[in-house]
């Protein structure tokens, strides 16, 4: 049986020079994005739609945006990520509706009751 092998083709110096301001710009928006549910100023609700519109958000991993909230660190993101069947390696683009929307349910915005009936 034979395989097929795919080269890549040598980029250029200005191709490479392009590719790295790319990524480090990604890098800097999902940076940006992690800062603003630490600090308050987006809610996890916001940063999921958000990601249904942008690549870039939506390449960030469902981990790295849980433990930017408040109060969720390595441990409960993992506990909450396993509870609600989501891989570890997991990215918000990769989510689907049912776990978008527990997550949502999970981790409501600051001063919105989780429970309806209060």
């Amino acid at each position: 049986m034979r395989t097929h092998v795919v080269t890549i083709p040598p980029l250029s110096d200005e191709q490479r020079q392009l590719a790295r301001h790319a990524a480090t710009e990604a890098r800097r928006r999902r940076a940006e994005v992690k800062q603003a549910l630490r600090t308050g100023r987006r809610t996890l609700a916001e940063v999921l739609a958000q990601a249904e519109q942008d690549d870039v958000v939506a390449h960030t991993k469902v981990v790295d945006v849980l433990k930017s909230l408040p109060r969720v660190g390595a441990v409960r993101a993992a506990r909450v990520m396993e509870r609600l069947d989501i891989a570890p390696n997991r990215r918000l683009r990769g989510l689907g509706k049912h776990q978008t929307a527990a997550l949502v349910a999970e981790f409501p915005a600051p001063g919105v009751s989780a429970d309806p009936s209060a």
